[in-house]
């Protein structure tokens, strides 16, 4: 596997309230999984993808990751943090305080996603689309969450996490990919979701889609946190 040229931003704000009580005094990224904390297992799967730098945009509990994750020496992944301050700036806010960190392109990541893909050709294809953003996609059809995209003929026709229509078959994935710029018009000063960003470039036609046939896991929920643990045990 190739070093990635792109770096990666960690969406790890959040309260993490499905996973109360346990996130009230630790926060969701360093939740205990097959014994290691969730975080070491995410940085050791991107290191193994070609990742070398990752910027974890924190907020609720975040001096905690950044005290035992330090620089990301120990995994081989450089880490820096972006911290929301005073109050949570959301997905796509926390993602345009980052801005400096991560250049003009990289790639997005959620903070409870533990994504067993290939992430060169996501990369590669990203790069070579001449569009402002990339969404992996997963045909669900319901079974892992709630099916939020209709995704056809290699593209993204609508995507919506509120309203469901009967064609959305398909998932966001996990991962993403965005040109900086898409960000530029957005506020610096206000909570807004990443999600919005998206349903834009859709409507622009200006969000790729890649479709993963491999399932995703994730800690945003107790079955999700023992479904992963299932999964990593064969390891």
């Amino acid at each position: 596997m190739s070093t990635l040229s792109l770096p990666v931003a960690i969406l790890a704000g959040g309260l993490a309230t499905r996973m109360r009580p346990m996130t009230e005094t630790i926060p969701k990224s360093l939740l205990l999984v097959a014994g290691r904390p969730f975080l070491a297992h995410q940085l050791e799967l991107l290191h193994r993808q070609g990742v070398r730098k990752a910027v974890l945009c924190v907020g609720h509990l975040g001096d905690m990751i950044r005290d035992d994750f330090g620089n990301g020496s120990d995994f081989g992944v450089e880490l820096d943090y972006s911290f929301d301050g005073p109050k949570l700036l959301g997905t796509g806010g926390a993602i345009k305080q980052a801005l400096p960190k991560l250049g003009d392109r990289f790639f997005v990541l959620y903070g409870d996603s533990y994504l067993p893909l290939d992430w060169e050709p996501v990369q590669d294809q990203f790069l070579h689309s001449g569009r402002h953003g990339l969404m992996t996609v997963y045909r669900n059809e319901g079974r892992y969450d709630t099916s939020n995209l209709w995704f056809a003929d290699g593209e993204i026709k609508v995507y919506d996490k509120t309203h469901h229509h009967p064609e959305m078959r398909h998932i966001d994935y996990g991962l993403s990919a965005l040109q900086a710029s898409v960000l530029e018009d957005w506020p610096a000063d206000r909570s807004f979701d990443l999600a919005e960003v998206l349903v834009g470039l859709v409507k622009a036609k200006q969000l790729a889609g890649y479709e993963v046939h491999q399932r995703f896991y994730e800690i945003g929920s107790p079955d999700g946190l023992a479904e992963l643990e299932a999964f990593l045990e064969h390891f």
